[in-house]
């Protein structure tokens, strides 16, 4: 029962995948993506419903349009397949295998392996899942058309911030104990938080001040605005400082809007995990793409999408080291790395300007012709 659920969750991605393309192809160009239907781009014929099945539409269609004859792009389809696989993945990943390491989930463990699924578990996995679409989303229209709709990140920090109200750490919690142990030996060897659909808290559980009470609104409001602040300042910086030492842009406003709703739905400590996650991800991409195809603007929304991905369920074994842990307690170290991190990004943006020399300017009406 419990791969009947998964393939059920394959159909489910499949459905949403279908609903993506339409975003892709209208939320760049300011479109409803309500009205009208599904048409041709051609001869504005509407698609017909049992032509417009996820995943069967395009070959029933045999990639053309019904009335005139119009080939349909075959990345619909892939489209489709990609999400309904990722959907798929990503539950047998977070409640067959438990990746998250979520207390109540390994105490549900039988109920789960017979299907027996309770709500709290589709709670996490549709939680994520809907971050998972939004990611998938900016990061087709990023890759093309160079472009991160604002709609679709503001709708998504919203609802990050909305889940993040309702479903406060450590929902959803265990039978065991939240806090960690006290006393010398936990100085010495600091315990991560105990994992809940929030990775951590806004700040550890043993210092949280008696406003923010486990499993509050307040405290999960202030871990979503926490992350969402993370994610567009640390960009937004990056941006700045690389602007200024460089002497051009290097990344867009699109990618600050995209961690800043990726930090809505992850918290602020996985959200800075991720953009480095993200920027290591794009080297690779970027070398690829200056071997294949020479020095291009790189579409920057994927690679934060994987690192967003990557760090949300590799966290748990991350997270376990105890200076990670550390690190993200005390405010004086965080803040040093900060400003260590930013003067050097100074630095070799500098030095990068240095070796390859400024950038050519093209005159306004463009390169002159001679007679």
């Amino acid at each position: 029962m419990l791969y009947v659920w998964v393939g059920f969750v394959f159909l489910i991605g499949a459905a949403v995948g279908s609903f993506l393309n339409v975003c892709v192809a209208r939320l760049p160009f300011e479109k409803s993506i309500l009205w009208p239907g599904s048409r041709c781009g051609r001869c504005l014929q509407p698609i017909r419903a049992r032509d417009n099945l996820p995943l069967l539409g395009y070959w029933l269609l045999r990639g053309r349009c019904r009335s005139c004859g119009q080939t349909f792009s075959v990345s619909y389809f892939f489209v489709e397949l990609f999400t309904a696989c990722a959907f798929a993945g990503l539950f047998y990943l977070e409640i067959v295998v438990n990746v998250l390491d979520l207390p109540f989930l390994r105490e549900r463990a039988a109920d789960i392996e017979w299907g027996l699924l309770p709500w709290q578990a589709w709670a996490v996995f549709g939680f994520h899942a809907v971050l998972l679409g939004f990611l998938i989303t900016v990061s087709l229209c990023d890759f093309q058309y160079m472009e991160v709709p604002l709609s679709v990140t503001v709708c998504g920090t919203i609802v990050g911030l909305i889940g993040a109200t309702l479903f406060a750490w450590p929902f959803p919690a265990g039978a065991g104990p939240l806090l960690p142990p006290r006393g010398r030996m936990a100085l010495l060897a600091p315990t991560p938080p105990v994992p809940g659909l929030y990775p951590w808290p806004v700040w550890p559980p043993e210092q949280l001040p008696s406003w923010l009470p486990p499993g509050s609104w307040q405290l999960g409001l202030a871990t979503g605005l926490a992350g969402t602040l993370a994610g567009m300042v640390t960009l937004r910086g990056v941006r700045f400082l690389f602007g200024l030492g460089r002497g051009k842009e290097g990344l867009g406003i699109g990618d600050a809007d995209v961690m800043m709703m990726a930090g809505s739905f992850l918290g602020w400590q996985p959200t800075l995990v991720s953009f480095f996650v993200g920027v290591f991800a794009a080297l690779f991409v970027g070398i690829a793409q200056l071997l294949r195809k020479g020095d291009q603007t790189l579409a920057f929304a994927p690679a934060l999408a994987v690192g967003v991905m990557t760090t949300l369920l590799t966290w748990p074994m991350i997270s376990r080291n105890p200076s990670f842990v550390t690190l993200f307690s005390e405010a004086w170290i965080l803040g040093g790395l900060v400003a260590v991190g930013a003067v050097f990004l100074l630095v070799a943006s500098f030095l990068l300007r240095l070796i390859r020399g400024p950038e050519p300017v093209e005159a306004v009406g463009g390169p002159e012709k001679k007679a």
